[in-house]
Order: structure tokens, then C-alpha cells, then sequence
């Protein structure tokens, strides 16, 4: 098991996840974001049922900078309840690994 995650996330438009991964980005909190620019979410919120045109985002980052990505994504985010959710990097090719460690040094 690595200390890596992939963070998923969802935002009204391309144009904020663009933005949202920029701003990641110059933080160091994230070393990639891959971006899905249209899917379909269908969801419950406030008492009906939602049927959306999103843009999802796939982050790169690691369990120690969730906190701080959970505090700039809340900031940046134009939903008042983002989507932000972690999944563990269970094993990678090490290369890849290696460069997300020297992309997100910086934050440590």
C-alpha cells in the first residue's frame, strides 16, 4: 500500500475544474488532474432529483494533503457541497510513483 490517492471531484463547469487544478497545481497539494470534461450525474438534492451535466475530475495527491486540498477545494469550489473523495493507490509503476513523491514534495 502506497501513501497515494486518487481524489475525485466534480464541478458545475470545465472551465472551474480548470481553475480548481490550477490553483491545486501551484499549491503542490496535487502532482495530476485528469479531467472528464462532460458526464451525467444524477443525484438527490434538497428533495428532488438532480440531473446535471458535470465535469469530473480525476487528482493525484496523498492521504497527508487531503487535509490541506479538503481546505483550498472548499474554498475555490462554486458547489456549497463539493464531491471530494479519496481512494487509496494500492501499488503503481514505481517510475510514476517516484515522480508524484518529487511533484508534491513541495507541500510537505
Amino acid at each position: 500500500m502506497t501513501d497515494k490517492v486518487v481524489v475525485l471531484m466534480t464541478c458545475k463547469t470545465a472551465k472551474e475544474a480548470v481553475r480548481i487544478a490550477r490553483h491545486l497545481l501551484d499549491k503542490h497539494l496535487i502532482a495530476c488532474a485528469n479531467l472528464v470534461p462532460q458526464v451525467r450525474s444524477i443525484y438527490h438534492w434538497k428533495g428532488k432529483v438532480a440531473d446535471e451535466k458535470e465535469c469530473w475530475m480525476l487528482l493525484k495527491s496523498t492521504r497527508e494533503l487531503m487535509p490541506a486540498l479538503r481546505i483550498e477545494v472548499e474554498k475555490e469550489h462554486s458547489y456549497s457541497v463539493p464531491e471530494l473523495i479519496a481512494l487509496p493507490i494500492i501499488d503503481g509503476s514505481p517510475n510514476y510513483l517516484n515522480w508524484l513523491n518529487k511533484e508534491l514534495a513541495s507541500a510537505s
